[in-house]
C-alpha cells in the first residue's frame, strides 16, 4: 500500500472527479475518488460520488483494481463497493488492511460497518476473524490519539456479541480489541463470557491479558497458568507469565517460568528474548544481551518481531544512549545554559578534551579560556604512537573540515539514542558513501544542529550532546569504509584504533563506542577489542592517580557494555561507575533534556 503523490485538497479532488465523471471519463473520475478518500475519509460528497460512479459502470469495482504498492485510496474506495455490492466482509478486509497502514485515520467510520445488521450477516465466525485481524494490524495497547479511529470496530464487536450469545471466539476476540482501546472492563466482561461458553487455552490467554490490564495480576497469573494447563507445550504462556511476575517485582518466579519453557525448547524465541532480558534485569551483566544479539542475528526467522534487546539497552549508558560528557568544560557549559554568567573568559583548572573546548568556545563567542596544565601526562600528547592524528599540540583541528555535503548527510539522522548496539551498527551503513577524509573531518568540525525539535532541545539544553552524537555516528560510518579490506590490515581498524589511543579526547569514547558495536556484531573481533578497551580503561585509571581524566567515567561505561571482558577489567569499570549517574549536573537537569530526547527519538 502506498500513499497518494499528488497533493490536492478533496474538494479539488471532487470538483476533478465531477468533471471527469460528466465527460463518461470513469477511470479519471475514480482516481480522484480515491484521491479524495485518502485524505478525508469520511467526507460525505466523497461517498456519494462514488455511488454514482458505481451507478454508472456497473458496481465500480473494476476502477479500483487491487495490484502491488496500491494506492490506499483505491483500497478504501473497493471497500466500499464491496459492502454496496454486498460483500462486507471483504471490504472489511480491505478497511482494516488501511487501518493497518495508517492506524489513527478514520477509515471505518462510515454508516454500514456500524449498522447493527452488519453483524448478523457477516456471522460469528467471520466476524471474529476480522477484529483479530485489526488486532493484529493495531499497537497493543493502542495509544490514545488513535483510539477514536478504531471505534467502530468496537461498535462492530458490541453489535457481534449481542447477536451471537454463546461464541466463545467471537468474545474472546472482541474482548481483544476492548483491551487494546482501553475498555478494560468490557474485556474481562467479554473475556470471561467466552469462557464460560467454551473452556480453551486461548480463552485463558484472553482473559489474562484483560485482567493485568485492569490490575488484577493474581488473577490474571491464575489464568494464564491454566492456558498452560490446558498446552503445556505452548512456551509463548510461559514467557507471558514470565514477563507479568517480573514486572511485578517477582523475579525469582518469571526465571523459574522461563526456565522452564528453556528446559523444554532451549531455541523457542520468545524464551530466549524473555529469559535474555530478565537474566540482564537480575545481575546488570551485559552478557546476556550479547547473547541475546548473538540469537537474534543467528535466527532471523523468528515468528515475530520483540523488543526484548531494546527495552533493556534503553536509557543505559553506551548501550542505549551516549553517556553525557563531564569535565570542567561541560560544567562552564552547561552552567551557561541554565542561566549562569561566565564573563568574558574563564579558567578551567584540570585538563579539558579538545572537543570540549571547541564545542564551548563555540557555544558562547567570544569567550576567553585559560587552561591550566597540572601534574601528570600531558593530555595534548597522543597515549600512544599513532599514525592518525585528530589534534595538533596546541588543541587545535589537524584535519580538514568535511564538505557541506557530508555535513549536511550526516545531520540528517544523527541523535544521542539508539535501540541498541547492532541497530545502531546497521543505521550507520548511510554513511558509507562518506569518504575518510569527510569522516575525519567531522569528528572536529562538528556541523551546526539540524533545525529540528532535536536540535532546539540540544542548543538550548546542552550542545555538548550534539558534538559527542556526530563524533560516534562519524566513527560507527568508519565501520562501513572500505569493508572490502580485511578486518586486521584495514584502514577502518588503524583509524578507528589510532583515534582510540589519540589525545585523550571525546573522539576517544566515540572510537571505542565503534569498535565496542563492532564487537557486538561481529564475534570474530570480541577478543581484540575487549583487549582494547581494557588496556585504554587501565590506562586511564593510571593516568586519574596524577591528574583528572574527564573521560574515565565514560570509559569505564564503555567497558561495562564490551563483549568478553575479562572479569579484571569488569570490576574495575563497575568501581569507577559504583552505580552513579554518568555525569554530576544540577538535580532533574539531564533526566528532563534526556525526556526530552527520547520523546522525540519514539515518533514515528
Amino acid at each position: 500500500m502506498s500513499p497518494d503523490k499528488r497533493d490536492l485538497p478533496a474538494a479539488e479532488e471532487l470538483t476533478l472527479a465531477r468533471l471527469a465523471l460528466t465527460e463518461g471519463d470513469l477511470a479519471h473520475a475514480a482516481t480522484h475518488i480515491a484521491g479524495a478518500l485518502a485524505q478525508a475519509p469520511t467526507l460525505p460528497e466523497a461517498h456519494e460520488l462514488l455511488a454514482r460512479l458505481a451507478a454508472v459502470d456497473g458496481d465500480g469495482l473494476g476502477l479500483f483494481p487491487l495490484h502491488q504498492n496500491v494506492f490506499v485510496g483505491t483500497v478504501v474506495a473497493r471497500a466500499h463497493l464491496l459492502a454496496a455490492a454486498g460483500r462486507p466482509a471483504e471490504g472489511l478486509d480491505l478497511l482494516v488492511a488501511a487501518t493497518g497502514y495508517a492506524p489513527t485515520a478514520p477509515w471505518a467510520e462510515v454508516p454500514w460497518v456500524t449498522a447493527p445488521d452488519l453483524a448478523e450477516r457477516l456471522g460469528p465466525e467471520r466476524t471474529a476473524q476480522i477484529l483479530m485481524q485489526v488486532c493484529a494490524a493495531t499497537a497493543d495497547p493502542v495509544p490514545r490519539a488513535g483510539q477514536a479511529a478504531l471505534t467502530p470496530y468496537l461498535t462492530l464487536a458490541r453489535n457481534a456479541v449481542t447477536a451471537h450469545h454463546g461464541h466463545a471466539l467471537l468474545f474472546g476476540a472482541a474482548s481483544a480489541l476492548a483491551r487494546r482501546l482501553g475498555e478494560v472492563a468490557l474485556a474481562v466482561r467479554w473475556a470471561s463470557q467466552g469462557l464460560r461458553a467454551e473452556p480453551s487455552k486461548i480463552g485463558e490467554v484472553w482473559l489474562g491479558y484483560a485482567l493485568r490490564s485492569a490490575g488484577r495480576i493474581r488473577e490474571a497469573l491464575a489464568a494464564l497458568e491454566r492456558a498452560v494447563e490446558h498446552d503445556p507445550d505452548d512456551l509463548a504462556v510461559y514467557a507471558d507469565i514470565a514477563g507479568t511476575l517480573a514486572d511485578h517485582g517477582r523475579l525469582d518466579e518469571a526465571l523459574d517460568w522461563i526456565n522452564r519453557a528453556l528446559a523444554r525448547d532451549p531455541t523457542f524465541d520468545c524464551a530466549v528474548h524473555t529469559a535474555q532480558r530478565l537474566r540482564f534485569q537480575r545481575d546488570g551483566d551485559v552478557a546476556h544481551l550479547i547473547a541475546l544479539a548473538d540469537f537474534v542475528r543467528e535466527h532471523p526467522e523468528d515468528t515475530h518481531e520483540h523488543t526484548d534487546l531494546a527495552e533493556s539497552c534503553a536509557g543505559q549508558p553506551w548501550l542505549g544512549q551516549i553517556t553525557p560528557a563531564a569535565g570542567p568544560a561541560v560544567d562552564a557549559l552547561r552552567a551557561n545554559h541554565a542561566g549562569g554568567q561566565l564573563g568574558a573568559s574563564v579558567r578551567l583548572g584540570s585538563p579539558v578534551p579538545p572537543s570540549a573546548l571547541h564545542t564551548l568556545t563555540r557555544a558562547v563567542p567570544g569567550l576567553r579560556v585559560q587552561l591550566a596544565h597540572g601534574p601528570g601526562p600531558d593530555p595534548r600528547e597522543p597515549r600512544r604512537a599513532v599514525d592518525w592524528h585528530l589534534w595538533r599540540h596546541d588543541g587545535t583541528p589537524a584535519v580538514e573540515a568535511p564538505s557541506p555535503l557530508a555535513a549536511e548527510h550526516l545531520r540528517q539522522f544523527v541523535h544521542p539514542a539508539w535501540p541498541h548496539p547492532p541497530a545502531a551498527y546497521d543505521a550507520a551503513v548511510a554513511l558509507a558513501t562518506l569518504d575518510l577524509t569527510d569522516l575525519l573531518g567531522l569528528l572536529a568540525h562538528p556541523p551546526a544542529t539540524p533545525p529540528t525539535a532535536l536540535g532546539r532541545v540540544l542548543d538550548e539544553q546542552d550542545p555538548s550532546l550534539w558534538v559527542r552524537s556526530v563524533q560516534v555516528w562519524a566513527c560507527l560510518g568508519l565501520l562501513h569504509h572500505r569493508t572490502d579490506e580485511p578486518w586486521p590490515a584495514s584502514t577502518r581498524r588503524a583509524v578507528l584504533l589510532d583515534l582510540a589511543w589519540g589525545v585523550e579526547d571525546w573522539a576517544t569514547e566515540a572510537a571505542l563506542f565503534a569498535l565496542v558495536t563492532l564487537a557486538w556484531v561481529d564475534p570474530a573481533v570480541r577478543p581484540e577489542v575487549a583487549a582494547v578497551v581494557a588496556e585504554r580503561l587501565a590506562d586511564a585509571v593510571e593516568v586519574a592517580r596524577t591528574r583528572p581524566v574527564p573521560i574515565a567515567r565514560s570509559l569505564a561505561h564503555l567497558a561495562l557494555a564490551t563483549p568478553d571482558l575479562t572479569p579484571e577489567s569488569r570490576a574495575l569499570a563497575q568501581t569507577l561507575t559504583d552505580g552513579r549517574p554518568p555525569v554530576p549536573a544540577p538535580p532533574g537537569r539531564l533526566r528532563h533534556l534526556w525526556r526530552h530526547i527520547t520523546a522525540i527519538f519514539r515518533r514515528p
